[in-house]
């Protein structure tokens, strides 16, 4: 059996996104790595599927499930919704969508001509939200990497935006290091379900450049959550105010961590690149 898929990216992060709302899309773990890859499959970072509304939020318009490139499902993913959005907004002639997620429910506005904004809900700070094994101030954990008299990296801040991340402040962005530091700390026993590494460095009260290890998925040239979290932890310390410009390796994000609500709305681009179909390899039909 065929499966039509749309190709897109948001701000560089990119995705494979599937609409099974009227038929059923389930692939295995080795399926969706051969999706991913990006010499014998289709290649992508995330592999996105729209899916009916489940019973826990059964007034949203879909619901949308995620999984890494490894082929690891997870919570959520912020550059992903805004494309599931801007999708849905397009099929329904709306200007406003209700998206379901395992990392909980959001929604997507539109912000302008292949603009989108998302209401990340707001952050989970605790300790036992992130989660973290043991208790610690999440507004700079005891993390460190390199020599412990003069370390590389250390005390970063960990927020939830529906999947967990640590963001350290550093102006330290070559690949080399990202991904030596960023798969090193993905599976620290600190964090029992792993953590997205964040890599910030805060240009101004307004502007952060972040780069993003992904759990699962890599280095990647967008990672909206990340982009929410580096945030977060910047306007925690006082690096940063509650909103700022986020530069990623594919683009820039507006982040706002709204006074009144406590929530992170982001606001980035959409990109179409192209369409095609699937066929599971190993399945049935």
């Amino acid at each position: 059996m065929t499966h039509p898929f749309v190709k897109m990216n948001g701000a560089g992060n990119d995705f494979i996104v599937v609409n099974a709302l009227e038929s059923p899309f389930a692939p295995t773990a080795d399926q969706v790595r051969a999706i991913a890859d990006r010499d014998a499959g289709q290649g992508c970072d995330q592999l996105i599927v729209i899916e009916p509304p489940g019973p826990e939020v059964p007034t949203a318009d879909a619901f949308m499930r995620v999984w890494n490139a490894d082929g690891g499902a997870v919570e959520t993913c912020g550059n992903a919704l805004r494309c599931v959005g801007w999708l849905l907004m397009q099929s329904t002639g709306r200007d406003r969508i209700a998206i379901d997620t395992l990392g909980g429910p959001t929604t997507a506005t539109r912000a302008g001509d292949l603009q989108v904004t998302v209401d990340m809900g707001a952050p989970r700070l605790d300790w036992r939200e992130i989660p973290l094994e043991e208790e610690m101030d999440t507004r700079g954990i005891e993390l460190q990497v390199g020599p412990i008299d003069a370390p590389l990296l250390h005390t970063p801040g960990a927020v939830s935006m529906g999947n967990p991340h640590v963001v350290f402040f550093t102006d330290r962005h070559d690949d080399t290091f990202v991904r030596g530091s960023g798969s090193m700390i993905e599976h620290h026993p600190l964090f029992p379900e792993g953590v997205n590494v964040g890599f910030a460095n805060v240009l101004a009260p307004d502007r952060i450049r972040l780069r993003v290890w992904e759990r699962g998925a890599g280095l990647t040239r967008a990672c909206g959550t990340g982009a929410c979290a580096a945030l977060v932890a910047s306007a925690r310390r006082g690096l940063t105010g509650r909103r700022a410009v986020i530069e990623v390796d594919g683009g820039e994000l507006l982040v706002d961590w709204d006074e009144t609500t406590g929530h992170v709305l982001m606001t980035g681009p959409v990109e179409i690149e192209r369409t095609g179909t699937l066929t599971l390899q190993g399945a049935p039909g």
